[in-house]
């Protein structure tokens, strides 16, 4: 079923060229596939708003899957900033240990912010983007932060949204009601839409 008004598609960026390391808010480009693999889910989104977190790997996921080529920026749809550990090789990350998801979602990274930090920063932009998408329906190409964040909106708490996987160029979709999300699909491969 195509894009109504009233969906909100959440779209994780192609996979990052990220080099073996963390990049919250290291800007790294995008590993983009081939036109053709991503074709049924551009068509799909045609007609939809696009709006975009102003990472380069998700501006140049956003380029691949436009239509018309208007494609929006918001700052708030960053992913999270890790601070002083963005940009570390995976391997030099410290091991958190065994955590709940209230933990992890709690535990703020030196000269960062907490998941709930980001969660807070980015629910206003979730906010704005429900108004717009119950005119017209709106495609977000952003992260798995982003993702998640709107799932644990969803879901009543932001640490309920570290539940997911979300893989990249994933879609997860929500149908918008006054202030709220409802969660119709969670991390559909770009293929469901040939």
């Amino acid at each position: 079923m195509r894009p109504a008004p009233g969906d909100l598609l959440i779209i994780r960026h192609a996979p990052a060229d990220h080099g073996g390391r963390l990049c919250g808010r290291t800007d790294v480009p995008a590993i983009l596939p081939d036109a053709a693999s991503l074709a049924g889910l551009a068509e799909f989104l045609a007609g939809s708003a696009m709006i975009a977190s102003p990472a380069a790997r998700c501006l140049a996921t956003a380029r691949a899957l436009s239509a018309d080529g208007g494609i929006e920026t918001e700052e708030r749809l960053w992913e999270q900033d890790f601070g002083r550990f963005d940009g570390q090789s995976f391997v030099d990350l410290p091991d958190l240990g065994e955590m709940t998801r209230e933990a992890l979602a709690s535990h703020r990274w030196p000269g960062g912010e907490s998941f709930e930090d980001m969660a807070g920063r980015l629910d206003p932009a979730l906010t704005a983007l429900i108004v717009v998408a119950q005119a017209r329906p709106v495609a977000v190409v952003a992260h798995a932060g982003t993702v998640r964040a709107a799932l644990g909106r969803a879901l009543g708490a932001p640490s309920r949204g570290l539940a997911f996987d979300i893989a990249p160029l994933s879609v997860t979709r929500f149908r918008c009601y006054a202030g709220g999300l409802a969660i119709l699909g969670v991390g559909l491969p770009p293929s469901a839409f040939a």
